[in-house]
């Protein structure tokens, strides 16, 4: 068996019928997009907190909802990671509100917070990292809106 040394939580955040997306822009380098998240740390009681603080963080924000729809694994020096990739509802942002120690490190670039239409055809036309969850958001949007706007069934 495989160990995880790495996981991180991202989230495929839709904000009515709009992404809502990271554009990085480092020097030397052209502009890409990332979902918001980042890495789950030791003192996150579950993936899907992390996933909260994380988007707390770059953006400042809370979710309505998030739904675990996906995962990458990619293979690591000494082991595998896992990116859990989650569907959510953003409930609100406040972007002076977040605490990320990058927004500190002008070397690090830029972090633009970006809004693209949630279809297929405007997922396709960005530099959307890593291209494995490019690929699953543009061919799966009906099907995470529909997850998202599914109630949860008590049992």
């Amino acid at each position: 068996m495989t160990d995880i040394v790495k996981r991180n939580a991202r989230a495929i955040l839709l904000d009515g019928d709009e992404l809502v997306l990271i554009k990085r822009t480092k020097p030397g380098r052209e502009p890409y997009w990332v979902t918001v998240g980042g890495g789950v740390e030791t003192d996150d009681a579950t993936i899907e907190s992390a996933l909260h603080r994380e988007v707390f963080e770059e953006i400042g924000g809370k979710l309505a909802r998030a739904e675990l729809v996906h995962l990458i694994t990619d293979q690591l020096e000494g082991g595998v990671g896992v990116q859990h990739i989650f569907a959510a509802r953003l409930e609100s942002m406040d972007l002076a509100a977040r605490t990320g120690t990058e927004f500190a490190k002008p070397e690090r670039g830029e972090y633009e917070v970006v809004r693209v239409p949630f279809t297929g055809e405007a997922v396709r036309e960005l530099n959307l990292m890593p291209p494995e969850l490019a690929e699953f958001l543009a061919a799966n949007t009906c099907a995470i809106t529909s997850v998202l706007n599914t109630p949860i069934r008590e049992a």
